[in-house]
């Protein structure tokens, strides 16, 4: 099994290009199915995810066409409604399929989902949205079963804020009969970018990125081009890394606007931010952070997949910082990991208490998860010695040839097995 080893103490310099959002490219390619046409997708980031998802739309029959950055989707040779275990089970957003095939076809059959084990990320939300637009649902057997001959504009009224239940219904309503009105819905900046791609194929939607978004069903939609907005998550975690390092860092290709909550954290920790268009600069000047407090909440609030980021800056900052996770309730497991290499953490249900040490010790690491695995190796980036971080599947699913990108700005950084 594949591992990244991680030699410490070298402050990050220079500038490092930011690939598409994985959480946006993912629904985006799932909406394909939605058209009668071919469907461009540019800035697609080579990603585990995403070829699975690709994987999933070939099982259904769409014709899928490869280069670089670019992905084209032709939906009309879409042959089944049914989304298999065997793909499904290694990722979440593979749910995303239940909108569009309903939608389109009249008709889906999803295998509940697998995913990062983060907590608890039930899919009734989903279910719900898609009874209110008039389909009938059931679950049985492990699988989401859904049928609708149309569906049929609705009010839609989520119980929480969920993006994957915002962009399922949203896709499925785009092809409803009539307006549609989706109440508490997620604002994340991947909801607007799904919803751009929606309107590049001739959806007629309102208010994407507020908590209600006005969908006025059409009775198709064509083929069109997108290109997917940049990853907010990706670019905050090379700017805490420089931050960590005490480095010096420009994030090109990249949408400051997306960033504020995380820019605003950067900055009390003590690092000088200069943006300019789509170019973030991180100077740290080489000294050593300051803690920050952060409580995750949904977007335009701090976002969750940051919190193991800046749990790691904590646990080499000045101080002590308070970290509130409200988003998913298992998703301090990248702690134990990050007390083997000396960190100081205490855990108190949601709330971790990070006190942070002059310098942190290389030792053997377990990746849990996504974010967890990124958390890891920023801190390796900094303790003494050699890290070596195991299951880095995990983060293959969300980051893009990083250690590639790491080593680019100095740091010693490699994959072995």
């Amino acid at each position: 099994m594949q591992k990244i080893v991680v030699e410490g103490g070298v402050p990050l310099h220079g500038e490092v290009r930011i690939s598409g959002a994985k959480n946006a490219v993912l629904p985006i390619l799932c909406a394909a199915l939605l058209a009668d046409g071919p469907v461009v997708i540019r800035n697609v980031p080579q990603l585990h995810d995403v070829r699975t998802t690709l994987k999933v739309l070939s099982e259904l029959g769409a014709g899928i066409r490869a280069d670089g950055d670019l992905i084209e989707i032709d939906p009309r040779s879409v042959h089944s409604q049914v989304a298999p275990y065997e793909l499904v089970k290694t990722m979440r957003a593979s749910v995303l399929v239940l909108g569009p095939l309903l939608a389109k076809h009249g008709a889906a059959e999803v295998s509940l989902p697998g995913g990062c084990a983060i907590g608890s990320r039930p899919v009734d939300q989903h279910i719900k949205g898609m009874q209110a637009l008039g389909a009938d649902v059931t679950v049985d057997h492990g699988f989401i079963k859904a049928s609708a001959k149309r569906l049929r504009g609705a009010r839609v009224v989520f119980d929480m804020v969920s993006v994957g239940a915002t962009e399922n219904v949203l896709m499925a309503a785009v092809l409803a009969e009539g307006t549609s009105v989706l109440e508490n819905a997620a604002m994340e900046p991947e909801i607007v970018d799904l919803a751009d791609c929606l309107k590049a194929m001739g959806a007629r939607i309102e208010g994407a990125g507020t908590p209600r978004i006005t969908v006025e069903g059409v009775d198709r939609l064509h083929g069109g081009e997108h290109a997917v907005v940049a990853d907010r998550i990706e670019t905050g975690t090379f700017l805490v890394a420089a931050a960590m390092t005490g480095g010096h860092v420009t994030a090109t290709h990249a949408r400051p606007d997306t960033l504020d909550a995380v820019l605003d954290k950067l900055r009390h920790a003590g690092a000088d931010i200069a943006v300019d268009g789509d170019r973030i600069t991180l100077d740290m000047r080489r000294r050593r952070p300051r803690s920050v407090d952060i409580t995750t909440a949904p977007h335009p609030a701090f976002p969750t997949d940051m919190q193991a980021q800046f749990m790691a800056l904590d646990c080499i900052a000045d101080g002590a910082g308070v970290i509130n996770e409200t988003i998913f309730e298992n998703r301090f497991m990248h702690v134990n990991e990050l007390l083997r290499l000396g960190a100081d953490i205490r855990v108190d249900g949601h709330t971790a208490v990070v006190r942070g040490v002059e310098k942190l010790s290389g030792a053997p690491v377990m990746a849990t998860d996504l974010r967890a695995s990124a958390s890891l190796i920023l801190a390796g980036l900094v303790a003494e010695g050699e890290t070596t971080i195991d299951r880095i599947y995990h983060l293959d699913r969300g980051y893009e040839n990083i250690e590639a990108k790491l080593s680019g700005l100095g740091a010693r950084i490699r994959r072995i097995g």
